[in-house]
C-alpha cells in the first residue's frame, strides 16, 4: 500500500478552503505582531492560491489553463517558503508557528500526492 494517497481530486477539494483560510486566518489570529509581513504574506499567498486553483487543470478549475504538475510545484515552493519565512523575516511567537505549521502541512500534502496514472509530463 502506497503512502501517497492524496489524489488530484482530493487536492482540488482542499484548494479552495485552504486559499480562503490563508486570507482570513491571519486577521482572526491577529498575525503581524512580530512583523506586519506575517499578516500580509499569508493574505497575498491565499489570493494567489485562489487564482492558481481557478486556473488549474483539475475538475474544480474554472479555466483549466495550468497543468496540475505546475500547481503542485507552486504549492511545494509555497510550503518551503512558509517553512523558512520565520527565520528570513524574523517572525516569532504565533506568527512563526502559523508559518511553520502551514508550511509543514503543504509539504506533507505534496509528499503524499499520488502520481497520476496515465498522465505524461
Amino acid at each position: 500500500m502506497s503512502l501517497r494517497f492524496v489524489t488530484r481530486s482530493n487536492h482540488a477539494y482542499l484548494d479552495y478552503p485552504v486559499a480562503l483560510a490563508l486570507m482570513g486566518l491571519p486577521f482572526l489570529l491577529g498575525l503581524g505582531q512580530s512583523n506586519p509581513l506575517a499578516l500580509w504574506l499569508s493574505v497575498v499567498t491565499g489570493l494567489a492560491a485562489l487564482v492558481l486553483t481557478v486556473l488549474t487543470d483539475h475538475h474544480l478549475g474554472v479555466w483549466r489553463l495550468l497543468p496540475y504538475k505546475f500547481h503542485l510545484a507552486v504549492d511545494l515552493l509555497v510550503g518551503l517558503t512558509f517553512l523558512f519565512a520565520p527565520g528570513l523575516f524574523g517572525f516569532t511567537g504565533l506568527d512563526a508557528l502559523f508559518y511553520w505549521v502551514n508550511g509543514a502541512a503543504v509539504v506533507a500534502v505534496i509528499s503524499l500526492s499520488a502520481p497520476e496514472q496515465g498522465v505524461t509530463a
